[in-house]
């Protein structure tokens, strides 16, 4: 079956939208919990290698064509798999030794601005003007707000933290634009798939050379709940709902999820950890989500009718 054919109506929309939210946010809160059983590149590599694994299965019975073709779809896989799996999560699992999955969720909001700023740079089709630059700037404000260098001091394990989390924004937006000329006609999923099973190839090599071992792993039932849920649920079925939405709203609305994401990582970091998020990393949150309002303007004003009144401005 199509997941697609599931989520037509705008009622499926919004519930589909309110899921991948949870999954996605509160898959923070699973790996801070994570963390204290798993080294965390190891954490991640196996996390991918098996959801990758399925979703190329799930690729083969949907589309039927899973193997990429010509350089084109090759380098848009090792882009994929280098910079939005292996950087980023590599980054963030790390970073998440140092601050909480709510805090995380928060800076990684971040990542639609730096998408639009990265796109505005190195895509011939898009601009860069003072609104661009101003979205930008409230977004890096939020982070900075977050990480209160003033406060924490800078050589803080919080600021390392806070730095390495949006070190791995950085890479995931960065890789979302290279990736935007290579796209062909592979199915999604099946780029997806090979991105995972590649980016955890990178992150073993990785763990390898920082000298984890397999050997620190604690296999208990908490252990097991997180890798499992991050792997079926907010990897492998998380992404396959992503896919879907991508199709039905596109990704200007679709970025709205990331902001619901760190609202999500907060309430089950309280739930689940007992971590509250302090009063910076929401003005942060708040400052970010300006940001990218600013960036995405004109979808935004587009996707409620008024995009004619605001260009006339």
């Amino acid at each position: 079956m199509n997941l697609r054919t599931l989520i037509s109506t705008p009622e499926s929309i919004v519930a589909a939208f309110v899921l991948l939210a949870t999954l996605w946010g509160t898959s923070f809160v699973a790996i801070e919990a994570g963390l204290h059983y798993f080294p965390p590149l190891l954490f991640a590599g196996v996390r991918y290698a098996v959801a990758g694994a399925i979703v190329l299965g799930v690729a083969a019975v949907m589309s039927g064509r899973t193997v990429p073709r010509g350089r084109d779809e090759w380098l848009g896989v090792a882009v994929a798999g280098a910079f939005v799996i292996a950087a980023y999560h590599g980054l963030l699992y790390v970073a998440e030794l140092h601050i909480t999955g709510a805090v995380a969720a928060v800076i990684v909001s971040l990542a639609p601005v730096l998408t639009a700023t990265f796109a505005a740079l190195l895509l011939p089709n898009e601009r860069l003007g003072p609104f661009e630059i101003g979205g930008f700037a409230l977004g890096i404000l939020g982070v900075i707000v977050i990480a209160d260098p003033m406060e924490a001091g800078l050589g803080s394990a919080a600021l390392l933290g806070v730095g390495l989390a949006f070190a791995g924004a950085v890479s995931f937006s960065l890789g979302a634009v290279l990736l935007r000329p290579l796209r062909t006609d592979l199915p999604i999923a099946a780029l997806q798939g090979w991105a995972m099973v590649s980016g955890a190839g990178v992150l073993f090599v990785g763990a390898a050379l920082l000298g984890e071992s397999p050997a620190a792993i604690v296999w208990n039932a908490t252990s097991i709940a997180s890798l499992s849920y991050l792997t079926l649920l907010s990897g492998v079925v998380a992404f396959l709902i992503y896919f879907a939405l991508l199709d039905e709203v596109g990704p200007a609305q679709l970025h709205l999820v990331g902001y619901a994401e760190p609202v999500v990582a907060a309430v089950g970091s309280w739930a689940l950890l007992g971590s509250l998020i302090d009063a910076e990393a929401i003005v942060g949150f708040v400052a970010i989500l300006a940001g990218f309002v600013v960036l995405e303007r004109h979808e935004i004003a587009a996707y409620v009718g008024v995009e004619d009144a605001l260009r006339a401005r």
